[in-house]
C-alpha cells in the first residue's frame, strides 16, 4: 500500500520557490528549489531544499545576473553545499513520493516555478509526481477577492492571510512563507471542510 493510498488520497500542498539564472526552464539553469509540504491545516509536513550546479550547455541571463548582483546574501546561500541536478533531483523525487498523499505544488507564480520543477523533474530524474497539478496563490487571491487578476498581488491581500515570516529570495525560506500564506487562505475561503478533504 502506497502512502497515498494509506492516507486516502488527500492531498498535500508543497509550496515550492526555486532561485535560477534566468526565465526560461531548459534554457538557463535552477539554482536552488525549497519545498514545504502541508497538509490543509497549516500542518508543516516536511521541508526539502537543494543548491544545484548550473548546467555548463545552459547560460546566465544578463538581466538576472544583474539583478542578483543586488542580492550578495541570497546568492552566497544558493552557491554552497553545490549537489549535481542528478543526485538533487532524485532526492526530491524519492522525498515526493515519502509524502503522506497526493502532493500538488503550490507556486506564486507557479507558471514560473512549476516550468523550472517540471523540467527538471523529467530531466533528471525520469518523472514529475505532480502530474500537471499545480496552483498559482494570485490566482486562488482572485477568485477569493473577487478582482482582476493584476489586482490581486499581495498589497491587495487582507492582513490576516499573512504570518509573520521572512522573505528573503532563500527558496526555503520562501517556499514556508509562501506555504502558510496559502495555507490561510485556503482556510480562510474553505472553513472546517478543507480538514476533511
Amino acid at each position: 500500500m502506497t502512502a497515498a493510498t494509506a492516507a486516502g488520497g488527500r492531498e498535500i500542498y508543497v509550496s515550492t520557490d526555486v532561485e535560477t539564472d534566468g526565465p526560461v526552464a531548459g534554457k538557463h539553469s535552477m539554482l536552488s528549489i525549497g519545498s514545504a509540504a502541508y497538509a490543509a491545516d497549516k500542518t508543516l509536513l516536511g521541508t526539502f531544499s537543494a543548491n544545484l550546479e548550473t548546467l555548463p550547455e545552459l547560460s546566465a541571463d544578463d538581466a538576472t545576473a544583474a539583478w542578483w548582483a543586488t542580492q550578495p546574501a541570497a546568492w552566497a546561500a544558493c552557491r554552497c553545499q553545490l549537489e549535481p541536478p542528478r543526485e538533487a533531483m532524485a532526492r526530491y523525487l524519492a522525498w515526493l513520493k515519502a509524502l503522506p498523499g497526493r502532493p500538488v505544488l503550490v507556486g506564486y507564480p507557479v507558471a514560473f516555478d512549476f516550468s523550472f520543477v517540471y523540467w527538471y523533474l523529467t530531466q533528471f530524474a525520469g518523472e514529475n509526481p505532480f502530474g500537471y497539478s499545480a496552483i498559482d496563490i494570485k490566482t486562488y487571491a482572485m477568485a477569493m477577492l473577487r478582482k482582476p487578476y493584476r489586482a490581486s498581488g499581495k498589497r491587495s491581500m487582507p492582513a490576516a492571510w499573512f504570518d509573520p515570516v521572512v522573505h528573503s529570495h532563500v527558496a526555503l525560506d520562501d517556499a514556508i512563507e509562501q506555504g502558510r500564506l496559502f495555507c490561510n487562505m485556503l482556510n480562510a475561503n474553505l472553513g472546517p471542510d478543507v480538514h476533511r478533504t
